[in-house]
């Protein structure tokens, strides 16, 4: 990946907010990793999040039904974030995690944690703060601002974000994205034990909060027929449309 200079990047106003939800394999990832980068700003991954709270769960030996003990053993975990969009970290209690976390394990088991309530009530404070940061002068970004990622951004968590999106994609397209990245192919078989990662954790997901349409106010992007560079294209355009064309 290429990065701009100062002079190419496209100028936003300081302290800005892009907040982005979507389903599991719409390439929310990867498109905010490059705009966070493009445009200068800090990047949140709030699945990853999750993940987090999710491995530290199970490493500590907790019953992830057990909601009390889930929701106590989350608020006391120390999560460290490294926002740098190219090189984005997650270290829990001094331990990397960065490559624990995308385990199949925690994929299987992450809604355990993402639907309760007490965790997501805990995280989300967390990500809030994290936003302040990167909105003032003391953050990585130093006051630029910050891509924030996940499943409740757009109404929860920054929703008076400037910029807000939808990040979607049909379910076949997120099947195979989602299949290439963890069996090197899109063939059936790969599609069918991909299934269950990204169609039952949506389904559990979406019992608590709605990410697959957009509230009011919200722009959508499919991305379904575009590839990367496409689709964060499309985004830059919608971020630059509601900030620079807006002034």
């Amino acid at each position: 990946m290429t990065t701009p200079t100062t002079q190419e990047r496209t100028t936003v106003p300081q302290g800005l907010v892009i907040a982005v939800d979507g389903p599991s394999g719409s390439g929310k990832s990867s498109v905010c990793r490059r705009v966070a980068a493009e445009l200068g700003l800090a990047y949140l991954d709030t699945g990853a999040m999750y993940r987090a709270a999710t491995w530290w769960c199970l490493e500590q030996g907790v019953d992830l039904t057990a909601t009390d003990d889930v929701a106590a053993t989350v608020r006391d975990m120390v999560l460290e974030m490294g926002p740098d969009p190219r090189f984005p970290t997650f270290a829990v209690a001094g331990h990397d995690v960065g490559t624990a976390i995308r385990a199949g394990e925690i994929s299987a088991a992450v809604s355990a944690v993402a639907t309760n309530l007490e965790v997501r009530a805990d995280l989300g404070a967390r990500q809030r703060r994290v936003i302040d940061v990167e909105t003032g002068p003391e953050g990585f970004s130093r006051g630029a601002g910050v891509v924030v990622e996940g499943r409740d951004i757009t109404t929860v968590i920054a929703p008076d974000a400037p910029v807000r999106l939808l990040l979607t994609a049909s379910e076949e397209a997120r099947l195979a994205r989602r299949a290439k990245e963890l069996h090197g192919a899109a063939d059936a078989r790969a599609i069918e034990a991909t299934r269950d990662q990204v169609v039952r954790r949506d389904r559990d997901d979406s019992t608590v909060v709605d990410f697959m349409t957009a509230a009011d106010g919200v722009v959508t992007v499919d991305s379904s027929d575009l590839d990367l560079d496409q689709t964060v294209a499309a985004v830059l355009e919608v971020v630059r449309r509601l900030t620079v064309d807006a002034t």
